[in-house]
């Protein structure tokens, strides 16, 4: 009887699947690898671009809220990627966050490495000296143990570290330097590290904000007095230093020829200031990219602009807003400007105006109204008025330099033709309709203050620096091994050196003849670097 025979089951050629650890082990070594690390970098740094172009509500809220009026279909598209706030988005903070882990992972176990290699002796010479690149060859009447003991001596003496081997009839001396070169790699990987922590430390304890402050007027520095600000997620009110400065006036030197002529440069804020409520009062000039540092906080000339002094009278003849209002600009080289003026107490309605300040002024048939040079040479302010309701009493806060004229009314000359308040410091012009008359009293300069705290900028400067020396270390010293081998024969001791180079670029075969020329030896058969 024959036996039925089970066929038999050709084995599964795919691998089996990973288990959870196993897969864990795997992704975690992806991300500590020195590629990945370099990735990371790479794309912190494009990260970073989308910062430096577009408007950051950090750095200026002004300027941001210009470029979502004048963008309003993109700006939607940012807010959902967080562009205007790129370094607080959480897509960056995730490659950040990425980088770091990657790189502290990375360099954790090759510290434990490179240590473990400090302390070991170097490698003992091959068997076959004459298969390294650079060798050579010769022969002395010296005994063995004799050109050993020089070696040393020589190798030493160019700083190299020392092992001596000796056996019957001969040894060797196996030598090595340039160790600095993986220290200067791992210095340079670290202090990448410390650079992050840096910064991440001033993003989150530290803050940002601005102000415009009119010449002639004051600033304490706490919350309600500035214009925008951006606090760390940590932020404590109470760290903030309880300084207060008074911006007593402002110079600018304006270009007037040249393909840059109208611009303005050379820009100063003389500024007297206290450190504290009780501090005696001193006086700093301040200059772009030469901020007042008060404590741990520094103070930022950032802007200017021009805050033209309006009076609005309304009916019945009582002021009903006064005082310098601020414009901003919307030519940089010209400093046309514009501004509004809400005169919310004015009865029996209230009034609005809203419109641009040329600071010289010029007409052209083609361009209309214009400005021709950025200095206040014949400044025209050219508004519209409006009567109605201004909506402030909505309870709903409203920018200072916009206005809703949904529930207001633009006024009219009789001939039914739109009315403009076009005036020039010192005239006034009466309002249609009995509403009221407006005043230019003359011209006033401000200036556009940043204020930060970083408490992380002095880490993550030291860590720049030592992250440059790190790097100069890992591109210059060369790593080097280097072998002499002697050997005693009937014709006398036979003496070998070798050299390797474990960088690449390298040429041992000058080393090999400088050593060679400091045993006393001259070469026989091949020659250095042959």
């Amino acid at each position: 009887m024959t036996l039925l025979q089970e066929p038999e089951i050709a084995p599964d050629p795919r691998p089996p699947a990973l288990s959870f650890r196993e897969l864990a082990r795997w992704a975690w070594r992806q991300l500590t690898s020195m590629r990945t690390a370099l990735l990371l970098l790479l794309l912190l740094a494009l990260a970073a671009v989308p910062g430096s172009v577009i408007p950051q509500e950090g750095v200026d809220a002004l300027k941001t809220s210009r470029w979502q009026e004048d963008h309003p279909r993109l700006t939607p598209v940012y807010e959902r990627l967080g562009l205007f706030d790129v370094y607080s988005s959480p897509w960056f903070s995730a490659v950040y966050l990425m980088l770091m882990v990657s790189l502290v992972g990375c360099i954790i176990p090759r510290l434990g490495v490179y240590w473990r290699a400090v302390r070991a002796a170097p490698p003992s010479a091959p068997r076959r000296l004459d298969r390294l690149p650079a060798h050579t060859s010769y022969v002395v009447d010296a005994p063995a143990a004799e050109v050993l003991d020089r070696a040393g001596v020589v190798l030493r003496g160019r700083h190299y570290r020392v092992a001596v081997a000796e056996d019957p009839g001969g040894g060797s001396v196996a030598a090595e330097r340039g160790r600095l070169r993986e220290a200067g790699n791992l210095v340079f990987h670290t202090a990448l590290i410390v650079v992050l922590v840096g910064v991440a430390w001033g993003s989150l304890f530290g803050y940002k904000g601005g102000a415009i402050v009119v010449v002639g007027s004051g600033f304490s520095n706490n919350l309600t007095q500035y214009d925008d600000f951006a606090p760390g997620r940590l932020f404590d009110p109470d760290v903030m230093e309880p300084f207060s400065f008074t911006v007593e006036d402002f110079e600018a030197e304006w270009l007037v020829s040249g393909p840059r002529a109208g611009m303005a440069q050379k820009f100063v804020a003389p500024l007297t200031y206290r450190s504290s409520p009780g501090a005696p009062e001193e006086r700093y000039d301040l200059r772009v990219n030469h901020p007042l540092t008060v404590g741990g906080t520094e103070i930022f000339l950032i802007g200017h602009g021009y805050a033209p002094v309006i009076t609005v009278r309304d009916g019945d003849g009582n002021v009903a807003e006064t005082g310098p209002t601020v414009f901003l600009p919307t030519d940089p080289r010209t400093f046309r400007s514009f501004g509004v003026v809400k005169a919310a107490d004015a009865r029996p309605t209230q009034i609005g105006l809203q419109g641009e300040l040329y600071p010289t002024y010029a007409f052209d048939s083609a361009r209309g109204p214009y400005s021709t040079f950025g200095n206040a040479l014949d400044p025209v302010i050219s508004m519209q008025a409006y009567v109605g309701d201004l909506g402030m009493d909505d309870g709903e806060p409203e920018s200072v330099y916009a206005m809703d004229t949904s529930r207001m009314e633009l006024l009219e000359r009789p001939d039914g033709k739109m009315f403009r308040v076009d005036l020039r410091p010192g005239e006034s012009v009466e309002l249609p309709d009995g509403a009221g008359s407006v005043t230019f009293e003359g011209m006033q300069r401000w200036t556009r203050i940043q204020i930060s705290r970083q408490p992380g900028k002095e880490l993550a400067l030291g860590g720049v620096v030592v992250a440059l020396l790190g790097m100069l270390g890992s591109l210059f010293v060369r790593p080097r091994r280097l072998w002499v081998r002697a050997r005693e024969t009937d014709d006398g001791t036979v003496v070998e050196v070798a050299a390797l180079d474990r960088s690449d670029g390298g040429d041992p075969a000058d080393e090999v003849a400088a050593i060679v020329a400091a045993l006393g030896g001259r070469a026989q058969g091949e020659e250095p670097g042959s």
